[in-house]
């Protein structure tokens, strides 16, 4: 919720709650948080190349 994605968070906290959806809630929380790093490493490189290029 805190990156500005408020419905995926309020699904994911719905899934959290409930027994069964705890475990893929978890894992999507992972495999978010790992993305938006990927998203801001790939900004980084693609900034440094064209700092280069000039």
């Amino acid at each position: 919720m805190i990156r500005g994605k408020v419905l995926t968070g309020i699904l994911c906290l719905i899934l959290q709650i409930t027994l069964i959806g705890w475990l893929p809630a978890a894992i999507w929380a992972v495999l978010s948080l790992n993305n938006e790093r990927a998203d801001k490493r790939n900004d980084r490189l693609i900034k440094a190349m064209r700092e280069n290029r000039k």
